[in-house]
């Protein structure tokens, strides 16, 4: 597993670009799309002109399987769209890291193709209420095939000294949330930089997504549920893969160890020996995962503003 990422672009994917084009009409909204793609539909050709009615500013699809549909021809009928197509294996974190770097409006709506996109998605007064207090993440009420709620709301919570996440089906608007479910909302992309975007050597989506969202709430973020946006699933919505593996090893020692402490974070020396006794990848393989994720505290000590304890016992989910 390679070094934990210490900038936003550290890591460059090889990858075909065809097409794409700015919006830069004055009414333009100042958000911009990113489409994850899982599989090829005659529907794309609808879904991209519902994208294109709402005038945003500009609508990046990442097709990770370029022989499902004729991008060639599908990018002559949308020359505004840009399609990126990687030419290497590359997680969804990777590949909205390397989109957020084409991007240049404020805002970034992630979305994907197993989604019911309408023409008319956001209207500006929508987007108007959706950007006021400049926040970092809003994340919209999903809704599962048959249009039930999916269960979005998560805290944080503790249970006999371990972290552990509650869920809940109660969502009001502007509630706290953990996470973004399935990657799918709208991000400040400045805000989505500063912090450094997704951990590329994180591969599962799970640990990926939870790793980036702790680092956010530890660095002085906050993550919103939005109820006035909602989108629902075409079909059955993905289950979330908790597979403990060297994934979860660098997601515990980036954001479950460090301690907080005269206003910058450590991790103790001293706690090598509790994760040593718990991890199940070996000693040698543990202290070099210990050591580069303590090296990745210290360098961003000054970033973290409290601890996941503080965060546990400090949680409201409404403000």
């Amino acid at each position: 597993m390679n070094t934990i990422p210490l900038t936003f672009d550290e890591h460059q994917i090889n990858r075909t670009v065809i097409g794409g084009r700015q919006n830069d009409s004055a009414d333009c909204l100042n958000i911009s799309v990113i489409l994850l793609n899982s599989s090829g539909s005659h529907f794309k050709l609808q879904l991209f002109e519902n994208l294109l009615s709402c005038n945003f500013q500009s609508i990046i699809s990442i097709e990770n399987d370029a022989s499902n549909f004729s991008i060639d021809d599908v990018s002559k009928r949308f020359p505004t769209v840009k399609f990126i197509i990687p030419l290497e294996n590359a997680t969804d974190g990777e590949m909205i890291n390397l989109a957020m770097s084409e991007i240049q409006s404020d805002y970034v709506l992630v979305l994907r193709d197993s989604l019911y996109i309408p023409g008319g998605l956001i209207l500006p007064n929508l987007a108007e209420r959706l950007l006021q207090d400049n926040p970092f993440c809003v994340c919209p009420l999903l809704l599962d095939k048959n249009k039930v709620p999916v269960t979005v709301q998560c805290s944080p919570s503790a249970e006999k000294s371990h972290f552990v996440i509650d869920r809940s089906k109660t969502i009001n608007d502007k509630m706290n949330t953990l996470y973004p479910f399935d990657f799918i909302a709208l991000y400040n992309r400045k805000k989505f930089i500063r912090i450094g975007g997704f951990d590329y050597t994180i591969k599962s989506p799970y640990w990926q997504l939870l790793d980036f969202s702790l680092r956010a709430w530890l660095w002085g973020e906050k993550i919103k549920l939005s109820t006035i946006l909602q989108i629902s699933y075409l079909d059955d919505f993905p289950v979330e893969d908790k597979t403990v593996n060297l994934d979860y090893i660098r997601y515990f020692l980036k954001n479950e160890l460090p301690v907080y402490k005269n206003e910058a974070a450590i991790i103790p020396s001293v706690s090598f020996v509790k994760f040593v006794m718990r991890s199940s990848c070996g000693y040698f393989e543990a202290r070099r995962q210990f050591t580069d994720a303590k090296n990745w505290v210290k360098k961003n000590s000054v970033k973290f503003q409290k601890d996941l304890p503080t965060l546990v016992q400090k949680w409201v989910t409404s403000e």
